[in-house]
C-alpha cells in the first residue's frame, strides 16, 4: 500500500450534515431552556409597545390624535403594526414558538420525571464519610427502627443488609413540571380567548344608548370562531355622567372621579336597572365586561340652511386637543343643506376666559363658561357621497378642502360662541347656533372565555414555582453495625447545602434518641 493510500485510509472522513440533522438540531435548540427563556423574555418585551403606544382596539381616539399631530410617525407605528400590537404577525410568531418550545420540553421532562419516580433511592455507600455531611453515634438502632423514623419525615425508604437509603423532594421537580404546563395553559387560555372571544369600542353620548349588536359597534374584533349570534342581547342607556375635578392647590383642574349612570337591560325582556360605571368597575353581563375608558364633551349644535330649513341638529362628539383643559376640536358636517352644503370647524372650551391678546382659552377642564369658536365655516361639496369612508373629526380630505369656498376664516370669524348663542352665515347661507352641552364617553365591550383559565393557570405557575424554589431534593444514608450508627447526606440541589446542615442535624437527633424521645 502506497503512502498516500495510507494517508487517505487514515483521515477521517467528513460527516455529513443533511436536512434530518439539520431539523433535529433545531428541534433541540427551538425546545432547549434557553430557547424558552429568550422567547419568553421577547414575549415581555413585545407587550411594552402595548403599553406606550396607544392601541386602536382600546384608545381609538388618541390614535386618531397621533394621525393629526405626527403622520410621519403614526405611519411608521402602523407598518411596524404597534397600533394593534397583541394581534400582529410579530407577537403571533413570537407566542407560536414559546408554546412550541414549552411542549418541546414538558414531554420529554415528563417522561424522565415518571422514571424518576418509579426508581428506588440508591443503596448506601460503604464509605459514609466522604459525604458532605456525616455522623457517627453509638446506639443500639435497627434497621426497621430508622427506616421507620425517616419514613415519619416523608421519606421514600429502602433498606438493605445493615444499611437504610431514604431520600425527599421529588415535589421540587413537580412543581418545575407543573410551572411548564400553567405556562401552556396560559397560552392556552390566551387563544381560546382569541378564537372564541371579542372586544369592540363605542362612543356614546348623553341620552343616546347602545345595544350589543355588531352594527352598533364603533370598532368591533371578533374572533375567528365568533359570529354575530354570539353576541350577548343587553343594552343599556347613558343618562348622566359626572367628571370631578381638584379646583384648588397645585393639581387644579385634576380629575378625581369619573361616574356614568346607566340604565342597563340585561336581555331584550329583563327590567332596566340603574347601574354606575367607573374606572376598573367594569359592567359584566352573561361574561361580557363593559369598561369606561374615555370622556369628553359633545356640545349641541343646530345648523339650518339658506332656505330656513334645520340641515343639522344634534350633538357633536369633540376630539380633545389638550386634556389638561379638555380644549378640544370640533366638526360640524351639513350635507342637506341648501343651497350648498355646509361643514364647521369648532372648537370648544368648556371654562372660556379672554387673553390679554384678545383671543380665548380654557382655564379648566370642568363646564363652567362653556364657549364655541368658530376657526372656519365652508360652503361646497364635502365629499360625503362618494362611498369612501371619513373620519367624524375631519371635515374633508386634503383635495375635497382645497374645492370648498370658506365662508368665515380667521379674523372674519365672530367672537365665542355662549350657549344660546348663533351667528349668520353671510351670502344667506344659513345660520349656525350652539344650544347646549353634553358629554360623551368611549367605551370597551370584551368577551374573553379564556379569562378564568388564565386566572388558574397563571395561580398554579405561582404555586409551582414557588415548590420548585422552596423544596430541595435531598437523601440520607444510615449503616448499622454492632451499635455503631454512621449517618450520611447529601443534597442533589445546586446552592442548597446550608440549609440541608439544619435539617441533618435534625435527623441525627431523631435518629439517636431513645424510644421514649421519639415516642
Amino acid at each position: 500500500m502506497s503512502v498516500k493510500e495510507l494517508e487517505k485510509e487514515q483521515t477521517p472522513e467528513q460527516a455529513s450534515f443533511g436536512l434530518v440533522a439539520w431539523l433535529r438540531w433545531a428541534w433541540r435548540t427551538l425546545t432547549s431552556m434557553r430557547t424558552a427563556l429568550i422567547l419568553l423574555f421577547l414575549l415581555a418585551l413585545g407587550s411594552v409597545p402595548g403599553s406606550l403606544v396607544p392601541q386602536r382596539g382600546v384608545e381609538p381616539d388618541k390614535v386618531a390624535r397621533l394621525y393629526e399631530q405626527s403622520p410621519a410617525l403614526a405611519e411608521w407605528y402602523d407598518r411596524f403594526q404597534l397600533f394593534e400590537v397583541f394581534t400582529s404577525t410579530w407577537f403571533a410568531a413570537i407566542y407560536l414558538l414559546l408554546f412550541t418550545s414549552l411542549i418541546g420540553c414538558i414531554i420529554p421532562r415528563t417522561t424522565v420525571y415518571l422514571r424518576e419516580l418509579r426508581r428506588k433511592p440508591p443503596a448506601a455507600p460503604k464509605n459514609l464519610s466522604r459525604l458532605p455531611h456525616h455522623a457517627v453515634f453509638e446506639s443500639d438502632l435497627g434497621v426497621e427502627r430508622a427506616a421507620a423514623r425517616l419514613r415519619k419525615r416523608r421519606f421514600r425508604v429502602v433498606t438493605g443488609d445493615g444499611w437504610v437509603s431514604a431520600e425527599k423532594g421529588y415535589l421540587r421537580e413537580t412543581g418545575n413540571l407543573f410551572f411548564h404546563i400553567a405556562l401552556v395553559g396560559i397560552l392556552l387560555a390566551i387563544g381560546a380567548g382569541s378564537l372564541y372571544g371579542y372586544r369592540g369600542n363605542v362612543l356614546v353620548v348623553e341620552g343616546d344608548g347602545f345595544a350589543n349588536t355588531v352594527a352598533a359597534y364603533d370598532r368591533f374584533i371578533p374572533g375567528s370562531r365568533v359570529s354575530a349570534e354570539s353576541l350577548e342581547p343587553f343594552s343599556f342607556q347613558l343618562t348622566d355622567f359626572n367628571v370631578a375635578y381638584q379646583v384648588t392647590g397645585d393639581k387644579r383642574g385634576q380629575a378625581l372621579d369619573y361616574s356614568a349612570h346607566l340604565k342597563v337591560n340585561e336581555s331584550p325582556a329583563a327590567p332596566a336597572r340603574d347601574y354606575e360605571l367607573k374606572v376598573n368597575e367594569p359592567l359584566e353581563i352573561d361574561g361580557t365586561q363593559t369598561y369606561l375608558i374615555g370622556n369628553g364633551y359633545a356640545p349641541v349644535f343646530k345648523v339650518t340652511d339658506g332656505k330656513g330649513q334645520v340641515a343639522f341638529e344634534g350633538p357633536v362628539p369633540c376630539l380633545i386637543e389638550d386634556k389638561a383643559s379638555m380644549t378640544s376640536g370640533c366638526v360640524v358636517k351639513a350635507p342637506d343643506a341648501q343651497p350648498s352644503q355646509l361643514g364647521f370647524l369648532l372648537r370648544f372650551l368648556p371654562t372660556s376666559v379672554p387673553l390679554t391678546d384678545g383671543t380665548h382659552a380654557s382655564a379648566f377642564p370642568g363646564e363652567l363658561n362653556p364657549e364655541v369658536q368658530i376657526l372656519g365655516a365652508f360652503s361646497g361639496d364635502l365629499g360625503l357621497r362618494s362611498g369612501k369612508p371619513q373620519s367624524v373629526y375631519e371635515l374633508a380630505e386634503p383635495e375635497v378642502m382645497r374645492k370648498l369656498k370658506p365662508v368665515l376664516m380667521g379674523t372674519d370669524a365672530p367672537k365665542p360662541l355662549a350657549v344660546g348663542q348663533s351667528v349668520d352665515l353671510p351670502g344667506g347661507l344659513g345660520t349656525i347656533e350652539f344650544t347646549g352641552v353634553k358629554q360623551w364617553i368611549t367605551l370597551q365591550m370584551a368577551h374573553d372565555p379564556g379569562r378564568f383559565p388564565a386566572l388558574l393557570a397563571a395561580a398554579t405557575a405561582v404555586v409551582a414555582i414557588a415548590l420548585s424554589l422552596m423544596i430541595r431534593r435531598r437523601r440520607v444514608f444510615v449503616r448499622v453495625a454492632q451499635g455503631r450508627v454512621e449517618v450520611g447526606g447529601l443534597t442533589r440541589t445546586e446552592g442548597s447545602a446550608t440549609g440541608f446542615a439544619e435539617e441533618f442535624a435534625d435527623i441525627v437527633k431523631v435518629l439517636s434518641a431513645g424510644e421514649k424521645d421519639v415516642r
